[in-house]
């Protein structure tokens, strides 16, 4: 984990940068009440800004289903969590009923800019990949067979080439750990969130202690 904290963003922000204050808003699912406007930095909790690909994206799900599963935990831990695709908001609301924290719809890039997310064809590449696509896909064939979830967009808004990245925002706005993805299936498990949490918080109990 100590490696992960380390990683600079190729874009304007990097770990020890301080992120501008600004509020963004989530996309509501059909028939839901609207959510309220999402302050990144929050002044009350770390936020965990995670960095997805497209509306439907089957690993992305995979990988959420594990945020999904240990919501009320990352809560616990002072955590909100925030998560980004490069999908308009029209793709991205048939897809989010199930989701309990905020998602953002950002088809222009420009968070992925910001903060230095890419998009390479080698994300489906990587033999690591490769299972995490095969499980996705056969744990996605049954929930759409119910109508539990609905298949992505043939063609879907910004590709499907894009990597992962997850970065943790202190209340100051300081970017306390990072990680960019290799791959599409290349991110911080719940565990290692929880770790970088406690880590933040360790570092803010005893500034004297941190290089």
């Amino acid at each position: 984990m100590g490696k992960q904290a380390e990683i600079t963003a190729h874009g304007t922000l990097k770990v020890g940068s301080r992120v501008p204050e600004r509020t963004l808003t989530a996309v509501t699912a059909p028939g839901a009440e609207p959510r309220a406007a999402v302050p990144v930095p929050d002044p009350d909790r770390l936020v965990h800004l995670q960095f997805r690909r497209f509306a439907g994206c089957p690993v992305c799900n995979l990988h959420l289903q594990s945020i999904v599963r240990r919501h009320d935990e990352i809560t616990a831990a002072g955590i909100a969590e925030v998560v980004v695709f490069h999908s308009p908001a029209e793709e991205l609301r048939g897809h989010i009923a199930h989701l309990p924290f905020p998602v953002i719809g950002d088809p222009d890039r420009r968070l992925y800019r910001e903060f230095g997310v890419e998009a390479t064809p080698k994300s489906l590449l990587r033999p690591q990949a490769w299972i995490p696509i095969v499980r996705s896909v056969i744990r996605g064939i049954p929930l759409v067979l119910r109508g539990k979830e609905r298949l992505p967009a043939r063609q879907p808004h910004g590709g499907r080439t894009g990597l992962p990245a997850d970065f943790l925002i202190a209340p100051d706005g300081r970017i306390t750990a990072a990680k960019l993805g290799t791959h599409v299936y290349d991110q911080w498990s719940v565990d290692e969130l929880l770790s970088a949490a406690a880590a933040a918080r360790s570092a803010e109990a005893h500034p004297a202690a941190v290089e």
